[in-house]
C-alpha cells in the first residue's frame, strides 16, 4: 500500500510542473523575473512573435517606482501598464530601447505590473525599483 502512494505523489508533481511550463509563453526564451519587495525586473532574450499579456504583482514600499527601459524591438510591440493597488493607472508606455522616468504617484502596497505583448519580437528588459 505504502509503495502505491509513493508513486502516486511523483505523478502530481510532474503534472503540475509540466503545466507550469506550459502557462509561460516567454519561458523557451531565458526568461528570467526578479520580484522582490522594491525591485522588479523582466528580461526575455530573442522572443519571437508572442502574443500575451503577462501580470505580475509587485510590493513597492514607496510612493512612486523609477522605471528604466532597455528593450530592443524587431517586431510588433511591448507595452509596460502599472497600477496602484487601488487599481488606477499610474503608467502605460511602450517599452523602447532606453527611458528612465516614474510612475504617477500611488499609495504603499502591492501594485500590478503587466507586460502586453503583441505579435512581438526581440529583447525584453525593463525594471521598475522604489527610489
Amino acid at each position: 500500500m505504502r509503495t502505491s502512494r509513493f508513486r502516486f505523489v511523483p505523478s502530481i508533481f510532474l503534472v503540475l510542473v509540466l503545466a507550469g511550463c506550459g502557462n509561460d509563453p516567454l519561458a523557451p526564451f531565458d526568461r528570467e523575473v526578479t520580484n522582490v519587495t522594491d525591485s522588479f525586473q523582466l528580461q526575455a532574450t530573442d522572443v519571437r512573435s508572442v502574443t500575451t499579456t503577462l501580470t505580475y504583482k509587485w510590493r513597492n514600499t514607496g510612493s512612486v517606482a523609477n522605471v528604466n527601459h532597455s528593450t530592443t524591438t524587431t517586431g510588433g510591440s511591448a507595452r509596460l501598464v502599472v497600477r496602484s493597488p487601488d487599481g488606477t493607472q499610474l503608467y502605460d508606455k511602450a517599452l523602447v530601447a532606453s527611458l528612465n522616468e516614474q510612475t504617477g504617484t500611488a499609495s504603499a502596497g502591492d501594485w500590478t505590473i503587466q507586460v502586453v505583448l503583441t505579435g512581438y519580437s526581440g529583447t525584453l528588459n525593463f525594471r521598475l525599483q522604489k527610489p
